[in-house]
């Protein structure tokens, strides 16, 4: 059983930035990695995307050009670095597998996912 594990989350103002890491613990070479988040009261939405080998990703309107997802196979990890926070970037944020290695923004196409961790942004 795989299991990925996020970090880098917190409180930050309007504007600022964090850069979110997600462990993963055992190797996933041929599979996408993604990144969800889910506001209070709202339904978990797709945020970003990357295939296995991290030369195509993938990304929900509300945050391209704002956010940038990376892979590492050297440390297996994946990333997801947020500038220019607004508000409504609060939520929290899931590293997730998928089951194919290309880019997916379908929550049913991942198959494990971390447990989250908070984003608070303050206007």
């Amino acid at each position: 059983q795989v299991q990925l594990v996020e970090s880098g989350g917190g409180s930050v103002q309007a504007g600022g930035s964090l850069r979110l890491s997600c462990a993963i613990s055992r190797g996933t070479f041929t599979s996408a990695m993604g990144w969800f988040r889910q506001a209070p009261g709202k339904e978990r939405e797709f945020v970003a995307s990357i295939n296995w080998n991290g030369d195509s990703t993938s990304y929900s309107d509300s945050v391209k050009g704002r956010f940038a997802i990376s892979r590492d196979h050297a440390s297996n990890t994946i990333a997801l670095q947020m500038n220019n926070l607004k508000s409504e970037d609060t939520a929290i944020y899931y590293c997730a597998r998928a089951y194919t290695p290309t880019t997916t923004q379908n929550s049913h196409d991942y198959g494990s996912w971390g447990q989250g961790t908070q984003v608070t942004v303050s206007s």
